[in-house]
């Protein structure tokens, strides 16, 4: 189904995110994630003399370290352009975010580390969202490839994360036959 028809309109801002994962030599993946902003507009900005049209407001970069079990091995974060002279600073606290686990609670804990003032929206808005399902759909299957049925009898970690890989879906019947939990 596509969207309806628009109605008039003015384009006034741009959000890009990109998102990259590598599988590294090491065993390790490295995750990276862009964001950008840019304005249809020139506008006034005391820090910086003023932002033309097309030009960042916010180009932010991040890159997640994490092992085949989604453990932060080590992040950083660089600011690019910002509005204020003073955002860069920010980005070294980012290294908190090593021990974290991509799973359930990673919010929670992203929020406690660098929630607020503790740290910089537009990098927590990658941090929080696409880079940890991109960490997922690099990682995961990779882990698939190896384990299509758990050896040690564990549940799959993806088990129940979405509607398709619900213990009661067709998917889990046919690939995770033991952990299936519809009707016979």
């Amino acid at each position: 189904m596509s969207l309806s028809k628009a109605a008039a309109r003015r384009h006034i801002h741009t959000r890009e995110i990109r998102c990259d994962a590598y599988e590294r030599e090491d065993g390790l993946w490295d995750v990276e994630g862009i964001i950008t902003d840019t304005k249809s507009y020139s506008f006034d900005n005391y820090d910086r003399g003023g932002v033309a049209a097309g030009e960042p407001v916010h180009r932010m970069k991040v890159r997640l370290t994490v092992d085949s079990d989604l453990v932060v091995q080590s992040a950083e974060a660089e600011t690019e352009a910002a509005p204020f002279n003073m955002c860069p600073n920010i980005t070294p606290d980012y290294s908190a975010l090593a021990g974290l686990k991509i799973g359930p609670g990673w919010r929670r804990d992203v929020l406690q580390r660098l929630g607020g003032t503790k740290g910089c929206t537009h990098i927590s808005d990658l941090v929080l969202g696409p880079l940890p399902v991109t960490a997922f759909q690099a990682v995961i299957p990779a882990r698939q490839r190896r384990d299509t049925e758990p050896a040690d009898g564990k549940r799959p970690s993806t088990l129940n994360t979405c509607h398709a890989l619900a213990a009661t879906s067709p998917v889990t019947k046919r690939r995770w036959p033991s952990f299936y939990e519809g009707d016979a």
